[in-house]
């Protein structure tokens, strides 16, 4: 094992340790509402629970994406936890991803976009946001919660998508 202290000129070797941490993923949505007036959506690992009473989520956005402002703007979002067959979902939220075109979902009351066919989605009202670095860490009051029967967790570790095999 090396040690070294987290250079900001080069983050790749504290990005190669973080990734030695496996981790769901998740697909936050919300509603831009501005002149384009469109759902808006980015796929994540950062996602936690904070509290249970009340009960409280967290994310964290990355100030460098250009979805940045329309998350932490958004008074309303949705975590859609995804199951382990659900990598295709993952990838049109990211970077040159296809987003919501061609894809099936709702509106919520809040105005949020919804998908109904994940392994968990937590329906959030912002409660908070607080300057994290080069990230933005959004807090979420769940107004409701949904869980599928079955299904394993997509996970992200060393860089790439995989699945989780629990025990027999």
């Amino acid at each position: 094992m090396t040690t070294q202290a987290p250079d900001e000129a080069d983050t790749r070797a504290m990005r190669d340790a973080l990734g030695r941490f496996a981790t769901g993923v998740a697909v936050i949505t919300a509603y831009e509402h501005s002149d384009a007036d469109r759902p808006v959506g980015i796929t994540v690992n950062s996602f936690a629970s904070v509290s249970l009473s009340p009960a409280l989520i967290l994310w964290s956005a990355a100030r460098s994406s250009l979805r940045h402002a329309h998350f932490t703007q958004a008074p309303a979002f949705a975590v859609h936890v995804l199951r382990h067959d659900q990598e295709a979902l993952a990838r049109r939220f990211t970077r040159n991803g296809d987003g919501f075109s061609g894809l099936d979902y709702r509106i919520n009351a809040q105005g949020v976009p919804v998908f109904d066919d994940t392994l968990a989605r937590f329906e959030c009202l912002r409660e908070a946001r607080h300057d994290g670095g080069d990230h933005t860490i959004i807090i979420g009051r769940v107004e409701r919660f949904s869980t599928a029967q079955a299904g394993e967790p997509l996970v992200f570790a060393h860089g790439q998508f995989g699945r989780f095999l629990p025990n027999s």
